[in-house]
């Protein structure tokens, strides 16, 4: 069991390694990083739109909820923006699109593999890693950021909404409130989070494709892989990356 979870681990870094050597080669693979771009960043726009709007809804109310009798109500928008551009927006953005994009590419790549696509490129001399899987890399990082300043948008704009038509707190109180309480580290340490998620979901999903063996059977086993493993090292980074950049404060 150890010694199996280690080989996975070397596996792992190997595949990400010889990914990554290709970095120079990308300007030739712009379309394909463009393609992948579109799918992961684009497409997903409002799946996002919807899971920001109800988790700035949500957010509002128990806001309300937990903070009654210890925190003022004009403050309320202060735990918001923090909640919210720390945790919230990163955290359940990538947990989404671990089911929307995660699944789509190790389905798709573990289906190139056992239909032996993988092995026709290779036969034409066009190395997958170079084309397939540092475009989809590439493409996660750049696009999973983005994503989440979206993210923080709706989020922040539905949870006032829903303060003034329930509170009855005006926009000024509400936005004046969070930008004297902002700090830069809040809106950094969501981006860079998300840019960790993008990675690992993309690098997740090319890995499990590209071991994908057993037909049908064996495409459902790297989707599900890819999703169950992607949500695991979000929790568990969430927590490193965030001790690594607020846990000396």
């Amino acid at each position: 069991m150890i010694s199996s979870i280690f080989a996975g681990i070397g596996e792992y870094t190997i595949f990400i390694g010889k990914s990554l050597s290709c970095v120079a080669s990308i300007p030739k693979r712009h379309q394909e990083f463009l393609i992948q771009f579109k799918r992961i960043g684009y497409d997903s726009l409002f799946l996002i739109c919807l899971t920001a709007a109800f988790t700035g809804l949500v957010t509002a109310l128990q806001a309300v909820y937990q903070s009654k009798g210890y925190i003022p109500l004009h403050l309320l928008s202060v735990l918001i923006g923090k909640s919210t551009l720390i945790e919230l927006a990163p955290v359940l953005t990538a947990l989404v699109l671990t089911g929307k994009v995660g699944a789509s590419i190790a389905a798709e790549i573990g289906t190139m593999r056992v239909s032996e696509q993988i092995d026709a490129l290779v036969s034409m001399n066009i190395n997958p890693h170079e084309f397939l899987y540092l475009p989809r890399l590439l493409a996660g990082i750049i696009a999973f950021p983005l994503i989440t300043v979206f993210a923080n948008l709706i989020g922040i704009v539905t949870a006032w909404y829903f303060s003034w038509l329930r509170y009855g707190i005006h926009y000024y109180t509400f936005f004046n409130n969070m930008r004297s309480y902002f700090e830069a580290s809040d809106l950094w340490g969501g981006l860079a989070k998300s840019l960790v998620f993008g990675f690992i979901i993309t690098s997740f999903a090319c890995f499990h494709g590209d071991r994908c063996f057993g037909g049908a059977e064996g495409v459902g086993r790297a989707t599900t892989q890819t999703v169950v493993y992607s949500a695991v090292a979000i929790l568990v980074m969430d927590f490193i990356v965030a001790w690594f950049l607020f846990g000396a404060i």
